[in-house]
This record gives structure tokens, sequence and C-alpha cells, in this order.
């Protein structure tokens, strides 16, 4: 009999949105009438851009055609769009950011996981708490943890908690890490962290020879003008970190998977040897072997995204969704729950009234209010306590949640 990964035995039993969703299928069953609303997974709900429609639909026409036809692409990303996201959204913001330096893919999800393709098993690691799951689950698989203890903290991990006492910005270690998961706008929290505490985790990484992994998936919802948008804002950051950034919250990409990975070409990691390796030339050759890219189609939608109408059109899905964020926030307060984030990212961050547990909130939240979102200690154990709305959802379905709530905990 052929063997498996063991290390998918260490996974506590279920992953986060899985067993959310079994909980909500199960009440759903029991109450077919419940008007349920979804504030739970950070899935959007309005139309892709029109221009990225457009040229979507132009680039079909294009497969039609024998001179136009496309087939295999580069596995790194055609040229086209590679050049456009540079020049918007790095050298834009003073980043020496090249396009040859940026990977195009099907998932800020899955290139945060598959990074670990290029990188040691012996590496220590580090994450926040709470913290994006697929962080943690995906060294887990790896093999580069112990078991899970009895609150859900893997053996192995350093673990850096996060709170409303520290603005939900991890501490930098006084020990060396080799690699650390910095996510800013922060999910779940909805963080962000200054140009000065990012400027400090790139000391640190520079001065140890660490690796920052940064995900920056939703940079876009940043209306602060004083907080980075990239960690290449930040003076040395090329020779330390790797930026995750996807097309799915900004342009509404969920279902249309577009995303990219910048491995700046000075970033080195160390052989057995001891001898340096960059990083880039790595992670080029994982990608050639493992992946054959992301669709011509979806890559000219993407595209479309750097133009005057995309650039336009995205602005203003952004607005509607942080518009969302501002009325579950400004709703959630009034009626005497205490909660963060909502204004540079689309999660507002809650903490459980009455000293409910988070799966406690949840579930009432599910059984007496019909509205659904997300435990805070699905996320980590530091996230006990607290709750995750998602302004990911239409006008109506937002207003007519926080007036269930709001009537529900007022008072």
């Amino acid at each position: 009999m052929a063997t498996i990964n063991d290390n998918y035995l260490k996974l506590k039993a279920g992953y986060l949105f899985p067993e959310i969703a079994r909980r909500v299928s199960a009440f759903a069953e029991a109450n077919p009438a419940a008007p349920i609303i979804k504030l739970g997974i950070g899935d959007v709900t309005e139309p892709l851009p029109e221009a990225c429609r457009t040229a979507m639909i132009q680039a079909v026409e294009d497969m039609g055609d024998r001179d136009r036809f496309k087939g295999y692409g580069p596995e790194q990303g055609y040229g086209w769009l590679r050049e456009k996201i540079a020049q918007h959204d790095f050298q834009s913001r003073g980043c020496d950011i090249d396009a040859s330096e940026i990977f195009i893919s099907d998932g800020s999800k899955c290139d945060c996981g598959n990074i670990l393709d290029i990188l040691g098993s012996d590496n220590s690691i580090a994450v926040t708490d709470p913290v994006y799951p697929v962080y943690v689950d995906t060294n887990v698989m790896a093999g580069h943890t112990g078991p899970a203890s009895e609150n859900g903290e893997y053996e192995g991990l350093t673990y850096l908690p996060i709170s409303a006492e520290n603005a939900f910005t991890a501490s930098i270690p006084n020990e060396k890490v080799d690699l650390i998961y910095l996510c800013f706008p922060n999910n779940p929290t909805g963080a962000v962290a200054s140009k000065e505490h990012l400027q400090a985790w790139v000391n640190y990484a520079r001065a140890y020879g660490s690796i920052l992994l940064f995900d920056a998936a939703y940079e876009a919802f940043i209306t602060d003008p004083t907080i980075p948008h990239s960690i290449y804002e930040i003076e040395g950051a090329r020779d330390c970190a790797i930026e995750f950034r996807s097309f799915s919250k900004n342009a509404g990409f969920t279902g249309t998977r577009c995303a990219l990975t910048v491995v700046p070409k000075t970033l080195m990691g160390k052989a057995a040897d001891g001898s340096e390796v960059a990083l880039h030339g790595l992670w080029n050759r994982r990608q050639s072997t493992k992946f054959n890219g992301v669709s011509y189609i979806v890559q000219r939608g993407a595209e479309a995204v750097y133009s005057p109408e995309g650039q336009a059109q995205t602005k203003a899905l952004i607005d509607f969704y942080m518009e969302n964020a501002r009325i579950i926030r400004e709703q959630l307060t009034a009626a005497g729950i205490a909660v963060y984030g909502g204004v540079n990212a689309p999660y507002v961050w809650v903490k459980t009234p009455n000293d409910l547990t988070s799966w406690d909130f949840f579930d009432k939240l599910l059984h007496s209010c019909n509205v659904v979102g997300t435990p805070g200690s699905g996320f980590g154990a530091a996230g006990e306590g607290y709750f995750r709305i998602s302004a990911f959802n239409s006008r109506d379905n937002v207003n007519e949640a926080m007036r269930r709530i709001t009537e529900k905990f007022r008072g």
C-alpha cells in the first residue's frame, strides 16, 4: 500500500472556512426559510470592472483568430502585464522593482504556500497570532512543524501575539527567526503598519539574514497616505523580502484568478555548502516546472486594471467595499460593541460581547440574526474572544445584517 504524507494528519480537524460552511449548511438545512447573510469569507460580490470584461472579451476573440491565437504563454507572465504592474504598483511609489522580478500567478494564497518549495526545511518560522491560516497550514503540510497543542499552536513555530494592546502589530523578536510572515493591511484584524514599523522589520531581517514573506493582498484598501503599500517602499527591503499581491479583492478577480509575486534579483538564500544563491532563479525554475502560467484571457483582463477606465472602476469598487466597512464599524460601535480595523482594510475585527467565545458568538449570530462571520479563534489562539466581519457584500445585505445585529445587542 502506498504511504501518505503524515504531516497532513497533524492538521486540525478542518480548515477554518470549510468548518464555517459545514455549520452554516447544517443550520440552513434545518431552517430552509432563514434569510442568511454571509459576511464571513472574504469573497467579493460586485461584478468585474467593465474595462476588464471588455479586455477579456477581446482576448476571447483573439483566441478565435489564427494570427492572434495564444497557446502556452510565458510561465512568468506576459511582459506587457508585468511592465504595467512594475510601473503602476511599484515604480510610481518609488520602489526599485523591475518587470523581470514580477511573476504572474493564479493566486497569492497559492504562492504563499508554494514559496516553501524553494526554501529549506530547517528554517525557523514566525507568524503573527492571530494569523491567516494558510501561512501555518502550508508549513504543517511541508513538515516544518511538530504537532499542535491543545490551543492549536504548532510545535516549531514562533508565534508573535497581536492584540488591541499593541495595536495589532507584532513586536520584533529578540532572537533570530529565518522566515517571518507579515500581512498588511492585516487579515484578519484590519490593522496597518507604519513606515517606521516596517523599517524595523527590514532592519531585523537584514541583521539576521532573515526573509520577510510580505502579503500585501489588501494594499489597495489603504486610505491613510502615510501608510506604505509595499514593503519595497522601505529602504533595504529588496535584500530581505518577497511580496505577494492579488487582483482578487481590488478588481474582483476571486473567481477569475490572477495574482503576482515579487522576488527581487538581489534576494539571496544560503545553500547547504554555505554559498549564497539567488532566490529569483529558484522561483523561476519552480514556476517553469510546476506551473503553466495564467491564461492569456485573464492576463488581458488584469492588464485592463491599469487603463484609465480600469483605474477609475477599480477605485469605485474599493470605495464601495470601504463604505460597507464604515457602515459595519459605525453601526457596531453604536451598539456598544468594540471594533477595530475597517479603515484601511475591508475587515472589521470585533471584540465579542458579553465574554462570549468566538465560536459561541458565531453560533449566536447565525441562529439569532442569520448572519455569518468568522470566529477569531480560527485564526489562532490570540484570536479567541474576537470575530471577523467582512465588508465584501451588497449594500442591502450589509445594512440588513447590521440592523439585525444592532437590534439584538443594543442596550
